[in-house]
């Protein structure tokens, strides 16, 4: 055997042994119109809850390892809906999420930890105005199977916790009895496979 023909053979080696972990990866495409981002928090004795409309980004899953996986969102700070638009005004403005000079809040995540059969810890760095702090979501694979049209979808479930005062969202003063800080976090995401 030449020097050529060894140098083939190793290539041909290589290409089967990275083939199978390159197709374990796989990077889906957040769909917005099918996945749902859900706050609520308290508001003087009772519940409040709200939502924001227009999500983009990708998670990146590896199925040979999961906890190899990632996840990078964006969620677009106009699309708040609280179902009064004088209160979306509000919250859009200085007092709160100030969406002229910061229209969005992102999420890059860092470690996926699996607690379960299909449940992870994924921790990640929040970023909302000027402040990222690192968070911890708790998400679960719901499913990896066929969309609309044959595409492959994935979908999760997500949900958490932040205190708004820790992401200059404390709102004025008066509210401060009014609202609560701590901030539930509940998603819904269908992503699907890039081609």
């Amino acid at each position: 055997m030449n020097i050529r023909t060894s140098l083939l053979a190793l290539a041909a080696l290589a290409a089967g042994l990275s083939s199978p972990l390159s197709a374990a990866v796989e990077t889906y495409q957040i769909d917005s119109t099918h996945s749902t981002i859900q706050y609520s928090l308290r508001h003087l004795v009772s519940k409040f809850t709200g939502s924001f409309s227009t999500v983009s980004g990708t998670i990146t899953v590896d199925r040979e390892n999961l906890e190899k996986s990632s996840v990078q969102a964006s969620i677009d700070i106009g699309s708040v809906n609280t179902a009064d638009e004088k209160r979306n005004a509000h919250l859009k403005g200085p007092d709160f999420f100030d969406a002229v000079k910061f229209p969005t809040m992102t999420f890059q995540s860092t470690s996926w930890k699996k607690t379960g059969e299909d449940t992870f810890d994924v921790t990640g760095n929040l970023t909302i105005k000027d402040v990222t702090k690192p968070v911890v979501l708790k998400a679960k694979l719901l499913g990896i199977g066929e969309g609309f049209g044959g595409a492959q979808v994935s979908g999760w479930e997500v949900t958490g916790s932040i205190k708004k005062s820790e992401f200059g969202l404390a709102g004025p003063a008066m509210l401060g009895k009014v609202l609560g800080d701590e901030v539930a976090i509940n998603i819904g995401v269908e992503a699907g496979l890039k081609k």
